[in-house]
């Protein structure tokens, strides 16, 4: 059986991990955990595109070669991911020998397909984006340290699989998304669309992958990062590794980087004969008083700050239930304290100290008796549906409904006074809370791929190690742990 195959966008070595970098990869972390929970193999590739200009001239600036400089930047990364949680299944760099070689063996490919070929070239090179842009994008003031530059270069024949990539979108509702970027697409497509320059010659940048049929050039950056998608299952290399994963059942990126991966990318697999990937998913940006989050503007507020003052469960979840997908999000200290202190602290780390708490003082810490009757909160739980929220990338919407339930199960507490009623039927008392720390474990278990960690503390509170979201996981007469504040309140 296919494993679901979810990708990040391998993140440019040359900055340093910022919060979109981190928002990306939660949230293709959390994807990956969800389908595990409803029993799906998963498989989650992230990892760095390290060629280009910009890393060589680094290098030479710090007075180092460019693997050195790689080697010395790619730490904060792994570093980042490890204290973020991530369980990805590999962490792919595009100077790494496995991927050279593919890259390589896909330009002799398509060099052979017939759909490279070598052309003088004269237009305005933006050394900032590291291609060559129209006349209409250079009249648009948007691209900076812009220079004129003739110079023979390889193309690759995109415009040969226009009208192929359009009838695809047209065709595909899931195949672009959201809609909006669709959109967006179609207008780029609908215009004459070039060729794509894919070599830069060595005498201009050394610092990439060797093109294998002219020793005297290295392959433009995007041919050789995108590739890193199919390299990594080791297309051409694993037959039944590469059926086992591709085509990609979600690439996520930022909008910023949408023509790259629903143009250039698409028109390469169709060279290739391969199935294009199921969906490309466009988020949003995060913006801090309504602008882009950039280096540029100083305005990159680092995810490694808020996880030493908040933990990085409370910084998982607010990026992920904060942003409605496909829409850019305003990322603010009041919004970030509001919604801790309301979800986390109120709503789920109360409940987790109400129910350990009456369960320990009235029942000597041991799980309750229950009965097998269907009850309000157990009724309830039909109401997520997980896989449908996944599949059409409403994590917010998800998020809410298993915290809907939640806050059911404090309504249910409430209305049953199980402090009141144990003085007069205990028997019943135990039931009241069984089912609440019944319902609470199976919530728990929902937001585990959220809160991986928080979630473990909850459950080891409850005394489960049943990771069945199936009623009745909860044993009666098993002790319950130690009892800790899971979610302490934010005081400003």
């Amino acid at each position: 059986m296919k494993n679901y195959y979810i990708t990040t966008p391998i993140y440019y070595v040359n900055d340093k991990p910022h919060i979109g970098h981190a928002y990306t990869t939660i949230l293709a972390d959390t994807l990956s955990r969800f389908r595990q929970l409803i029993n799906q193999k998963t498989f989650f590739l992230t990892g760095l595109d390290e060629h280009g200009l910009k890393v060589q001239q680094a290098a030479e600036k710090n007075g180092a070669n460019p693997q050195d400089h790689c080697d010395t930047m790619a730490p904060a990364f792994l570093e980042l991911w490890k204290r973020l949680n991530i369980q990805y299944s590999d962490f792919i760099r595009t100077t790494e020998e496995r991927h050279v070689k593919i890259v390589q063996n896909i330009l002799n490919e398509v060099y052979n397909n017939g759909d490279i070929y070598k052309d003088k070239y004269e237009g305005w090179y933006s050394i900032a984006e590291e291609r060559f842009i129209t006349k209409k994008e250079l009249d648009s003031g948007l691209f900076r340290d812009v220079k004129k530059i003739e110079e023979e270069n390889y193309f690759f024949k995109m415009s040969k699989y226009q009208d192929q990539l359009i009838k695809k979108i047209e065709d595909d509702k899931e195949f672009i998304q959201p809609s909006t970027r669709k959109n967006e697409v179609l207008g780029f497509l609908k215009q004459d669309l070039s060729d794509l320059c894919i070599s830069r010659p060595k005498t201009r940048l050394e610092w990439g992958i060797e093109i294998p049929f002219d020793k005297d050039y290295v392959t433009y950056v995007w041919f050789d990062a995108l590739i890193n998608y199919i390299s990594s299952p080791k297309y051409s290399e694993d037959k039944n590794n590469f059926e086992e994963n591709w085509p990609a059942d979600v690439h996520l990126i930022g909008k910023d980087i949408l023509t790259t991966h629903s143009v250039y990318w698409p028109t390469m697999l169709m060279s290739l004969d391969l199935p294009l990937p199921k969906t490309i998913f466009a988020h949003g940006w995060w913006l801090t008083d309504e602008e882009k989050m950039s280096k540029s503007l100083g305005n990159i507020i680092s995810p490694l700050m808020l996880i030493d003052e908040f933990g990085v469960d409370s910084v998982r979840y607010y990026l992920m239930s904060e942003m409605v997908l496909g829409l850019d999000a305003t990322f603010s200290m009041d919004s970030f304290i509001k919604r801790y202190n309301s979800d986390l602290a109120n709503d789920l780390g109360n409940l987790v100290s109400r129910v350990s708490t009456l369960i320990d003082k009235n029942f000597d810490g041991i799980i309750p008796q229950c009965n097998d009757d269907k009850n309000d909160l157990s009724n309830q739980l039909s109401n997520i549906d997980i896989e449908e929220k996944l599949n059409t990338f409403k994590m917010d919407g998800l998020i809410q409904s298993i915290m809907d339930f939640v806050r059911s199960i404090n309504v249910y507490m409430e209305k049953n006074q199980p402090w009141k009623l144990v003085k007069e039927d205990k028997d019943l008392a135990g039931i009241v809370l069984y089912n609440a720390a019944e319902s609470l474990r199976i919530a728990t278990l929902m937001l585990s791929p959220v809160m991986p960690q928080k979630s473990q503390e909850i459950l080891d509170t409850l005394g489960s190690n049943d990771s069945s979201l199936e009623w009745g996981g909860l044993k009666s007469g098993e002790k319950i742990g130690s009892i800790n504040p899971i979610f302490p309140r934010i005081v400003k």
